[in-house]
């Protein structure tokens, strides 16, 4: 029983490390390795509700009835749920290296089921020190976001309808802090 306890708080400190590495600076392989809160937290409830089965003795009828209840609501509820989880994942990501630094990677995920909203980040490095520096959620209804591209081998514009914001990259790969430029006039 305890042994079960134990694996489920594991199970929570990991997420709990993956959902930290999913802020901006970030590791990227321990993000996307820890950060399923469907996986983690779901596999922490059950291995709690069966460490809480194994330890209970069930002297009435009433409670045999209620543990049964919930045992079959959490063997089928669960796989469901991971499985909607896992279908209604993220949408497709566009990637774009820096010109000329290959470890400079711009990225673009629709993170929407119906209208498209775009995470952009920059993924600076490459294997386990790899890290993502968010510039926003970008959504294209309203014209706040047409396009992300590199302007440069240190400079990064995402292009609206009405402005530009532009980030400039550091050496170390982190970001600047957003500035918003005036569109040019289309000729």
């Amino acid at each position: 029983m305890w042994g079960l306890g134990g694996a489920a708080l594991l199970a929570l400190l990991a997420y709990a490390v993956g959902r930290y590495e999913s802020r901006s600076g970030g590791l990227v392989v321990v993000e996307r390795w820890l950060d399923h809160p469907v996986l983690l937290v779901g596999t922490a409830v059950v291995l709690t509700a069966v460490a809480l089965y194994i330890g209970m003795e069930f002297r009435t009828w009433v409670s045999q009835i209620g543990c049964a209840v919930a045992m079959v609501a959490l063997i089928f509820g669960g796989p469901l749920i991971a499985f909607l989880a896992l279908v209604s994942g993220e949408g497709r990501t566009a990637r774009t290296a820096a010109p000329g630094h290959p470890d400079r990677v711009l990225t673009m995920t629709n993170v929407a089921s119906i209208d498209p909203i775009y995470r952009v980040e920059l993924v600076a490095g490459s294997g386990w020190s790899a890290r993502h520096w968010s510039m926003g959620i970008w959504n294209t209804r309203g014209g706040d976001f047409v396009r992300a591209d590199w302007s440069g081998p240190d400079r990064i514009t995402i292009t609206g309808r009405k402005k530009l914001t532009v980030f400039d990259v550091h050496p170390d790969g982190s970001l600047s802090a957003p500035r918003e430029e005036p569109k040019p006039p289309e000729g």
